[in-house]
C-alpha cells in the first residue's frame, strides 16, 4: 500500500478517536436518563477516559516501545473497538466507567503510534502534511464525527452512537491489520526521560500552564450540554458543538502559521489563555440575543485547539523535547479530566450551570497570571520561556500548520 493511502487509514483511526472523545459530552442526558445517575455522574466517564487517556500515552508507549509500531496500532484498535463496543452495552454505571477507561487507555496509546507510523510511512519533503492528515482526523472528528453522533443518538438513542464509532474503530482496524506496511518510528521516550523533563524548571511552568488551559477548555466541553441549555434554553446542542469544533479546526491551521509569522509563541500563548478566559466569562451573558451565543463558543473552540501549538513549539525547540512534549501532552488530558471531575462535582452540589463558565474562565485567567508571575523566574538568558523570534521554525508546528498533538 502506498505511503498515502496508508496514512489515511491511520486518519480515519484518529476520526474515530476524536469522535469518541468529544461525542460523549452531547449524550451525557440520555446517558444519564437511561443508566438512571444524574448528569454530573454520567460526566466523570469523561473523566475515566481522559485520565486513562493522558496516563496510557506515556507509560504504554514506553513499556510497549520494543513493539513494532504496525502491532501497537493494531493493538490499541483492538481495545478502542471493544471498549466501546462495551459501552454501547452497558447496563451500569459501574460498566459504563469501566468501559470508558478502556476506551481512553486505547486512544491514549493509538494516537502517539499513528503519528510516528505517519513520519515513517512517507518521504521527509511529505512529512509534515502526512502528520497533519493524522492530527487532522482528531479535529475533524469533532466537526463531523460528533454532530453525526448526536444525529444518531437523537434517532435511535445514545447507543447507536457509540456503535458507530465502533464501526469506525473496526474498518480502522481492518485497514491497519491488513494493508498498513511494516514501520517503525524513532522510539517512544522513557519514562525516566519524560520524570527528568518534568524536573526542569521551565518545562513544568509551560506544562503547568497547559494544565490550567485545559481545566478550563476541556472540563467545561464536557458539560456544555447542560450549560447552553441553562444559558440559551436551547433545544438541541448539535448545531452549537459543530460551531466549536469548526472553530477548533481553524485554530489548530492558523495558528501555527501565527507562530511562525510572529516568531513568538510565549506571547502568543498567554495572548490565546487570556482571549478564552474572556470568551467564556462571556458565555452567560449572550443568551440574550438569539444565535450571540455562537460568537463566544466559535471563539472557544478556535483559541481552545490553537493553545498547544505554541506550547509545544516552545518545548520542541528548547526545553526537552519529545520528552518534554510527550508531558505537554498527557498534561492536556490531565487537566481535561481534573475539569470534568470539578464540573461534575459543582453541579452535583446543586451550583447553577450557568455559572460553570465563569469558573471555567476563572481558571483559564489563572493560568494567565501564573504565566505572567511565575514565568519570568525561570527565563535566564536564553529563548526558554520568552518570546523566540528566530530559529524555532517548524520544530512545533508541521509542514501544514498543525500541531503536533502526537508526542506522548
Amino acid at each position: 500500500m502506498g505511503g498515502t493511502r496508508a496514512v489515511a487509514l491511520l486518519a480515519l483511526g484518529s476520526f474515530a478517536m476524536g469522535t469518541d472523545a468529544y461525542a460523549m459530552a452531547g449524550l451525557l442526558p440520555d446517558i444519564g436518563a437511561d443508566l438512571d445517575v444524574s448528569v454530573s455522574l454520567a460526566g466523570q466517564s469523561v473523566t475515566a477516559f481522559t485520565l486513562c487517556y493522558a496516563l496510557a500515552a506515556p507509560v504504554l508507549s514506553a513499556v510497549l516501545a520494543r513493539w513494532g509500531t504496525r502491532a501497537v496500532l493494531v493493538a490499541a484498535l483492538v481495545v478502542f473497538v471493544l471498549a466501546n463496543s462495551g459501552t454501547a452495552m452497558a447496563g451500569s454505571y459501574a460498566g459504563l466507567l469501566g468501559t470508558r477507561a478502556l476506551a481512553g487507555v486505547g486512544a491514549g496509546l493509538f494516537t502517539p503510534a499513528a503519528a510516528t507510523a505517519a513520519v515513517a510511512l512517507v518521504p521527509p519533503e511529505r512529512r509534515g502534511r502526512a502528520l497533519g492528515l493524522v492530527l487532522g482526523g482528531m479535529s475533524a472528528g469533532t466537526v463531523l464525527g460528533v454532530p453525526l453522533g448526536l444525529l444518531v443518538a437523537a434517532g435511535s438513542g445514545w447507543r447507536a452512537a457509540l456503535w458507530l464509532i465502533t464501526a469506525l474503530g473496526l474498518v480502522a482496524l481492518l485497514g491497519v491489520a491488513t494493508a498498513l506496511p511494516p514501520v517503525r518510528g524513532a522510539a517512544a521516550p522513557s519514562l525516566k526521560d519524560r520524570i527528568g523533563a518534568l524536573a526542569r524548571p521551565r518545562v513544568a511552568v509551560v506544562v503547568a500552564v497547559t494544565f490550567t488551559q485545559t481545566v478550563a477548555s476541556l472540563g467545561l466541553y464536557t458539560y456544555l450540554e447542560p450549560v447552553l441549555r441553562s444559558v440559551a434554553d436551547v433545544g438541541s446542542a448539535v448545531p452549537y458543538l459543530w460551531v466549536w469544533g469548526i472553530g477548533g479546526v481553524c485554530g489548530s491551521f492558523l495558528a501555527g502559521t501565527l507562530v511562525d509569522r510572529t516568531g513568538r509563541p510565549a506571547r502568543l500563548a498567554v495572548t490565546l489563555l487570556g482571549i478564552l478566559g474572556g470568551a467564556l466569562a462571556l458565555l452567560p451573558w449572550t443568551a440574550a440575543v438569539p444565535g450571540l451565543v455562537l460568537l463566544p463558543l466559535l471563539v472557544w473552540g478556535a483559541v481552545g485547539w490553537a493553545f498547544v501549538v505554541p506550547q509545544q513549539h516552545r518545548l520542541l525547540a528548547h526545553d526537552g523535547g519529545a520528552a518534554a512534549v510527550g508531558l505537554n501532552s498527557s498534561a492536556t488530558y490531565l487537566g481535561g479530566a481534573a475539569g470534568s471531575a470539578l464540573g461534575g462535582l459543582a453541579l452535583a452540589h446543586g451550583l447553577d450551570a450557568r455559572l460553570l463558565p465563569l469558573l471555567a474562565a476563572g481558571a483559564a485567567l489563572a493560568g494567565v497570571l501564573f504565566h505572567l508571575t511565575v514565568a519570568g523566574r525561570f527565563t535566564g538568558p536564553g529563548p526558554h520561556l520568552t518570546d523566540t523570534a528566530h530559529g524555532a521554525g517548524a520544530a512545533g508546528t508541521t509542514a501544514a500548520g498543525a500541531p503536533e498533538r502526537n508526542a506522548s
